[in-house]
Parts: structure tokens; C-alpha cells; sequence
């Protein structure tokens, strides 16, 4: 292999520079190649980090967000909404109660009208006959 040589653009190349040139190359190859992937995995370990920090921030506005709306206050207010519920359902059953009253109390009421009317022309009938019997022929 000492005595091959390799002509290539007007140079002259020996056997053993190949031999040593090869692993050389190789070897800067693969270093160019980590190289570049330590860089890829920096830079998404990077975008990991943003979007941690991006979630960070998000969870901090939230956290206030909660805090603000006084969401502790809810349960109390919750219990005098339902008080207040059970007060207007037991109010409504009274007034349903009233206005069955109403209501069967216009029933009655609509024929008495017409009763009273009868027995007022009955009394007018009676004193216009007292009256006829007080006067002579």
C-alpha cells in the first residue's frame, strides 16, 4: 500500500496519506455531526424551557384569576340563594293555595248575582201587591 499512488486533479496521492487522510476525515465527520445534534438538542431543550415558562406565567394569571373571583365567598352566597329559593317555593304554594280560593269563591259568587236579582224583583213584586191592596177599588 506504501508504494500505490492516486492521481486526482493534477495531484499525486501515496497510499498511506489516503490510509491516514480516512480515519482523519471520519473522524471529523462524526464531530461535525455530534456537533450539529448537541446544538439541535440545546435549541429544543431551549424551546422546552420557554414553554415551561410560558405555562408558568399561564398558571400564575390563573392562580390570580381564581384568587379575584373570590371563589371561596361562592359557598356562602350559594346557601343564601338557596334559602331565598325555598322562601319563593313555599310563597308560591300559598299563593296557588289563594287563588284555588279565589277561584271557588267566584264560582259562588257568579250565581248569587243572579239570585239576588230574582229575589229583588220577588221583593218589588210584593210591595207593588201591599200597595195595590191598600187602595180601594
Amino acid at each position: 500500500m506504501g508504494d500505490a499512488e492516486v492521481k486526482i486533479g493534477g495531484f499525486t496521492f501515496k497510499g498511506w496519506y489516503l490510509a491516514a487522510a480516512l480515519p482523519l476525515l471520519g473522524s471529523l465527520s462524526g464531530g461535525i455531526y455530534y456537533g450539529y445534534d448537541v446544538v439541535n438538542r440545546f435549541w429544543d431543550v431551549e424551546q422546552s424551557v420557554t414553554e415551561v415558562l410560558d405555562a408558568t406565567s399561564r398558571i400564575q394569571a390563573l392562580e390570580q384569576t381564581v384568587d379575584q373571583s373570590d371563589v371561596a365567598g361562592l359557598d356562602s352566597k350559594l346557601s343564601q340563594i338557596s334559602t331565598q329559593m325555598i322562601n319563593i317555593l313555599e310563597q308560591q304554594k300559598t299563593l296557588l293555595d289563594l287563588r284555588s280560593k279565589v277561584e271557588r269563591a267566584e264560582l259562588i259568587t257568579d250565581g248569587i248575582d243572579a239570585k239576588i236579582k230574582q229575589l229583588q224583583s220577588d221583593v218589588d213584586n210584593v210591595w207593588d201587591a201591599i200597595d195595590e191592596l191598600g187602595k180601594p177599588l
